[in-house]
């Protein structure tokens, strides 16, 4: 029987409607690697406090 395990990565591709909320869900439990082209959210994200655990904002 596999044994369910808690550890892992996810990428996800744009940080919009959809992609922010869902690697935000997904940094809860596993690692996240967001990657974004819009050089707004770049800037924001940079000037902020980490607002997802366990994540990292990759951009342009």
């Amino acid at each position: 029987m596999k044994e369910k395990t808690k550890s892992g990565k996810v990428c996800i591709i744009g940080l919009g409607y959809v992609g922010l909320p869902l690697a935000k869900a997904f940094s809860k439990h596993l690692k996240v690697i967001a990657f974004d082209i819009d050089e707004a959210k770049i800037n924001f994200f940079a000037s902020q406090k980490p607002l997802l655990k366990n994540a990292y904002a990759i951009f342009k």
